[in-house]
């Protein structure tokens, strides 16, 4: 049998790490330097290694450390911002999400139907107002030339076909519901290793565990983690995208940091979920929280919106406030309100909002952060770091090429213009190619194209066919396989970034053990 493979020059590994480490310290001038490895910084790796560039990318942790690992999967064709006359920022999101969808990751980002139960909470006029907005997005959508097949239109449901797709919500007085369609992202950690890794194919050197300690306009001095040896790295062109933690970095930087916190939930406690829910939060005109089933055993219910004050912890911690707000709008409209108890993990991210400041007067309360344009920024500092805030996960690549665009321009530096819009990430294909795979439709909704090497580990082992928990779909085999090459360096790597078992901490103290065993694995070379 043939040797399982990887994408060429795609796989991130420990001894690459080291090997490229040393070459991006020896003195030596690359043309870009990246911090951090979130969603925007590997997508910035990503367009400037694409355009020919010498690149280097650097984080203190690990790929999609931050706050890359904590949205909510959706990859959201811009429907909220029509509402508070963001024209540009919506367009912009249905854009990237039809590119997404439709050329390079549709491997991982699909369709996701949700129901807006018309309960007795929702009033004629909230339901009236909801269906214009979603009729809104299925034009967004058609701007975004994102093809009726991959989005499907908005309808009514009779009360029976919403309680069909939502077996949960509360039979009394239900009159019907709203269906509408959005993206989805299988896992956003692994859409961020999918981008890192397609970054390295085209050259870039990805390191992981290397903390910047201080930027210039010309490099930067860091730190390698694992070891705590410290040296520099020289560039012609620094990006900051650390996301909410930019302004530790560069100066001039105001971030209104703001919470968003998703409880974990059995998916039998919901029962089958053919669809996610939109449940509106009640005084709110454009909020909802989110019931997201994740095909894993798992429900997703987010999420808050909260203004984060003090210093910015690595992981957010999710208050007991949070978790009640969730339970409490999730209840109004379940046949069985779900308990505290029943939660069996929860997390929180921070998003990096632009503070534009000045919008008030004295005396006036601060806007709330659900208020803060979601539009990103590039700015540049005086010394030359480009710094690259705002936005959201849906709209990473532009945020990533209007940044690199901006660092070159800042050094008067050339390059072609960036192809990041028709370049497929590792794994991508044409949907007719992924159904052809013979591989589990699991495995090629997360690994796309390298779905059957994956599934040749176990076949040549068959003790990494077993799953790493009782019940969970994940396999040994797809831990070995991270380890090998998708740069998963420990078992914190493997358990909460490149699989979602850490966020229920049972499942994880449970894991910890088999998560260790692929490393060992890895680490003797195992295929």
């Amino acid at each position: 049998m043939s040797r399982p493979e990887a994408v060429p020059g795609s796989s991130l590994s420990a001894a690459r790490r080291t090997r490229e480490l040393a070459e991006a310290a020896d003195g030596r001038v690359c043309d870009v330097l990246v911090v951090g490895l979130g969603a925007t910084g590997a997508g910035a790796a990503l367009d400037a290694a694409a355009r020919g560039l010498d690149v280097v990318a650097v984080d203190a942790h690990d790929l999609a450390f931050g706050t890359s690992r904590w949205s909510s999967k959706l990859i959201h064709g811009g429907l909220r911002y029509l509402a508070s006359a963001q024209f540009d920022v919506a367009h912009e999101s249905a854009v990237e999400r039809g590119v997404l969808m439709t050329r390079t990751a549709p491997h991982l980002v699909a369709a996701q139907p949700f129901v807006l139960p018309l309960t007795p909470l929702v009033s004629r006029a909230q339901a009236s107002l909801a269906w214009a907005g979603f009729r809104a997005g299925d034009m967004l959508r058609l701007a975004a030339r994102t093809p009726r097949q991959v989005l499907p239109a908005p309808r009514r449901l009779s009360a029976t076909e919403a309680r069909h797709l939502a077996p949960a919500v509360r039979a009394d007085g239900l009159r019907g519901g709203l269906l509408s369609w959005d993206g989805r992202v299988t896992d956003d950690a692994r859409l961020v290793t999918a981008l890192a890794r397609t970054a390295a194919a085209h050259g870039a050197r990805v390191l992981t565990r290397v903390r910047a300690l201080e930027l210039t306009g010309t490099g930067a001095r860091v730190r390698d983690e694992l070891t705590g040896e410290e040296g520099g790295i020289r560039a012609r062109v620094v990006i900051n995208a650390t996301g909410v933690w930019a302004g530790e970095l560069a100066g001039g930087i105001r971030i209104r940091p703001s919470r968003g916190t998703h409880l974990v939930l059995r998916s039998e406690r919901l029962g089958t979920l053919p669809a996610g829910l939109h449940i509106p939060i009640p005084g709110e005109t454009n909020r909802f929280v989110l019931v997201l089933p994740q095909g894993d055993g798992r429900v997703y219910v987010g999420l808050t919106d909260e203004p984060v004050d003090g210093p910015l912890p690595d992981v957010p911690e999710v208050p007991e406030t949070d978790i009640g707000f969730l339970l409490d709008v999730l209840g109004s409209v379940l046949d069985v309100p779900v308990h505290r108890d029943e939660v069996v993990g929860a997390f929180a991210g921070l998003r990096p909002l632009l503070d534009a400041g000045g919008a008030a007067s004295a005396g006036d309360a601060p806007a709330r952060t659900s208020d803060i344009s979601r539009r990103h920024a590039v700015l540049t500092s005086p010394d030359g770091v480009t710094t690259v805030v705002g936005g959201k996960l849906t709209t990473y690549r532009r945020m990533a090429q209007d940044a690199v665009d901006a660092a070159l321009a800042a050094r008067g530096l050339n390059a072609r213009p960036s192809p990041t819009a028709e370049l497929p990430l590792v794994g991508a294909a044409a949907p007719g190619l992924l159904r052809s795979l013979p591989a589990p439709r699991r495995l090629v909704r997360r690994h796309g194209t390298e779905a059957p090497a994956v599934r040749a580990l176990a076949e040549r082992d068959p003790a990494l066919a077993e799953p790493v928990l009782p019940g969970h779909p994940v396999t040994r085999a797809e831990l070995v396989w991270a380890a090998l090459h998708e740069g998963a360096l420990d078992a914190a790597d493997l358990l909460d970034r490149r699989t979602r078992i850490g966020l229920v901490p049972e499942d994880r103290a449970e894991a910890l053990a088999t998560a260790h065993d692929a490393l060992d694995r890895a680490t003797a070379g195992h295929r």
